[in-house]
């Protein structure tokens, strides 16, 4: 009875979202309030059914319902209760019943939260969000049907969940991408709206720049996770692969960064109105593709749904109707929005021009080394397979990034219109100051120069000094709004930093030990003092000891899932703020011997710490009070017809 009301409910989430779209359009388009209410009223209909719907899924994974398919093949009675509840979003049809679950709550919180916005724009968002969600629950009830039962034959065991999402990343990560993901749906609908009522300024702008951040926010949360994640559970010392999936997540999110900086100057001058607009729709639509390619089984990844093609049909489809029928209404309706802002030199405007041209340039550099591989697979008829890796992603996306850093310096001390030609010389003496520093310090702390990493320590170094000198000089008039900026371009800087040092500098061993042999990595030896036997509830393996330093130890695990018939490697982390020890142990291997690889990794935490500050630098921004204040401004004569 439970997967019933579950689907049951989720029928009902259908159907309130035909409602919201109907009386959103329609009482937006007519003028009437009324209608519009109603639209909001059944938000919350459709936020408590769906609620509902997903809580009946945790029962059933819970109870161990093994006559609901979707249970059996992702739980086991063996399995521990919090991984039980992390394996309703461990496969296709239940991460996508949480997806629709956050467009209801994001959905809900537009319609509550955003009732001073003018009653056309209110009532077009709400009705495309509206639309945005019948099309997902359509898919969802249909097509991957999470409460489907398995009758008459119930297994007496699940098949367990995939042993490499049975951690606690795995638990928070996917949430926090989904809020992000759909986050962005929200501005998509705000610029749908503003296509169609053919008005977009300020206040517009300063409406959507909260939705952007939040969205934002949560979807560099949900990537570092996920960085992380792989770097510790996966056992190969990386924490980023330029893996299809990977990709799929970071194009949206480079778009979502170049859509922060356009709304900046749409809401301070006026400008660049197209841009914003199209980026509304393109980074909505770059999670729509990655979607896609997540869901459809196009792509072989450690983080893709195994699906069958039908449903990748249905989710082209979905793709296709929301990114070509936005570009449409875009083409016939941008010409309403062009407007004429004079700036010239070194201006502010100037760098965030520069700014969105290089991360759109990104964005495409990666889409194409993401979906080559696919266009030739087809073209052969798919009797080759092409790989594209990391050489060509770095070959081609780190200059873009050093380009984009070297913008960004410059960036706190430009103003708009017009910067001073003694501001910009001022900043490029620090440049050189900066480049004197990045070539000591290594030459100072390694004994030796790369120039690579002092390009990126130099201009890491840049900065942190041209934003430090901004904030001193605005001391007295800073805005939260302003430390926000200089935060994010901080953390930026701080990530440059640890993603170009731990690149070059990692020292990585791989050997064959006998207990009571060591290892010597980067002058520090590694003994193998024994190997234990290791069971938990629903695996068994081995625990190796590795003492190094004065009484330090390190226990790196293989384990085997005998369900799934599945081994994992657990790494054995020894943090610091400068150096990652970090030991793979691979198990038994032939005379006695155990096979380990131990890696010294310098400066690898400063990539992550810079994402986490870039991020919390989106909520830095969205407490500056001037947004809330303007923002609730009435504008309803301005925008009325």
């Amino acid at each position: 009875m439970i997967p019933e009301l579950g689907h049951f409910s989720a029928f009902l989430g259908l159907m309130s979202a035909v409602g919201i779209a109907l009386f959103g359009i329609f009482g937006a388009n007519q003028n009437r309030s009324s209608w519009v209410d109603m639209s909001i009223r059944l938000t919350k209909v459709q936020v408590a059914v769906l609620a509902l719907s997903f809580l009946l899924l945790i029962l059933a994974f819970l109870d161990d319902d093994f006559s609901v398919l979707y249970v059996a093949n992702n739980s086991n009675t063996a399995l521990p209760w919090y991984y039980k509840v992390s394996g309703v979003w461990g496969a296709h049809e239940g991460s996508f019943l949480l997806w629709t679950l956050v467009t209801a709550v994001w959905t809900v919180l537009v319609a509550t939260r955003a009732r001073h916005i003018p009653l056309k724009l209110h009532g077009y968002v709400l009705g495309t969000l509206g639309v945005l969600s019948f099309m997902f629950l359509a898919f969802l009830i249909f097509s991957s049907n999470p409460f489907e039962r398995l009758v008459p034959n119930v297994p007496i065991q699940g098949a367990d969940l995939n042993p490499v999402l049975q951690d606690i990343g795995q638990i928070i990560h996917p949430p926090m991408l989904y809020i992000g993901y759909v986050g962005f749906g929200v501005t998509f609908a705000f610029g749908i709206a503003a296509l169609v009522t053919g008005k977009i300024d300020s206040a517009w702008a300063r409406w959507v720049r909260p939705w952007v951040n939040v969205a934002w926010l949560f979807l560099t949360i949900g990537i570092v996770l996920g960085s992380w994640w792989a770097y510790y559970e996966l056992g190969w010392g990386g924490w980023w692969f330029w893996d299809p999936v990977e990709n799929a997540s970071f194009m949206p999110w480079l778009a979502g960064t170049a859509l922060i900086h356009s709304l900046a100057a749409t809401e301070k001058r006026g400008a660049f109105k197209n841009w914003t607009i199209l980026l509304t729709l393109l980074t909505f639509t770059l999670v729509l593709m990655g979607a896609f390619l997540v869901r459809s089984g196009v792509l072989s990844s450690v983080h893709a749904f195994a699906v069958d093609p039908q449903r990748g049909l249905i989710l082209l489809t979905i793709f296709v109707l929301v990114a070509g029928g936005s570009l449409v209404l875009y083409a016939f309706r941008a010409h309403s929005l062009n407007t004429q802002v004079q700036y010239w030199g070194v201006s502010r405007e100037l760098l965030l021009l520069i700014n969105n041209a290089l991360l759109v340039i990104a964005v495409f550099t990666i889409l194409l080394g993401t979906l080559y591989p696919l266009g030739h697979e087809w073209f052969v008829g798919g009797t080759e397979r092409l790989s594209v890796g990391e050489p060509y992603f770095n070959a081609m996306f780190v200059p873009i990034m050093l380009l984009l850093s070297f913008a960004l310096a410059i960036a706190p001390i430009s103003r708009w219109k017009h910067t001073p030609k003694k501001l910009v010389v001022n900043a490029l003496i620090l440049l050189g100051g900066s480049a004197v520093v990045a070539l000591l310090l290594p030459w100072i702390l390694a004994d030796g120069v790369h120039l690579g990493v002092s390009c990126a320590v130099a201009l890491a170094i840049w900065i942190f000094v041209t934003h430090a000198i901004a904030c001193y000089r605005q001391r007295k008039a800073l805005t939260l709004g302003f430390i926000g900026m200089s935060v994010a371009h901080v953390g930026f800087a701080i990530a440059v930093i640890g993603v170009a040092v731990t690149s070059v500098y990692t020292e990585s061993k791989d050997a064959r030990l006998k207990i009571g042999e060591s290892l010597e990595v980067s002058g520090t030896k590694y003994e193998l003092v024994e190997v234990q036997p290791t069971e938990a509830q629903n695996y068994i393996g081995e625990r190796a000891r590795f003492d190094f330093d004065v009484q330090r130890s390190l226990f790196p695990e293989r384990r085997y899932y005998s369900i799934r018939e599945h081994i994992t490697y657990e790494a054995a982390i020894a943090p610091g703020i400068f150096k990652d020890r970090y030991i793979t142990f691979a198990g038994p291997m032939e005379n006695d011997t155990w096979g380990v690889e131990i890696q010294d990794k310098p400066f690898q935490r400063w990539i992550w710490f810079g994402a986490v500050v870039a991020g919390l630098a989106a909520l830095i921004a969205m407490l500056d009070k001037r947004y809330r204040r303007l923002s609730q401004r009435n504008l309803e004569t301005k925008y009325s017809e």
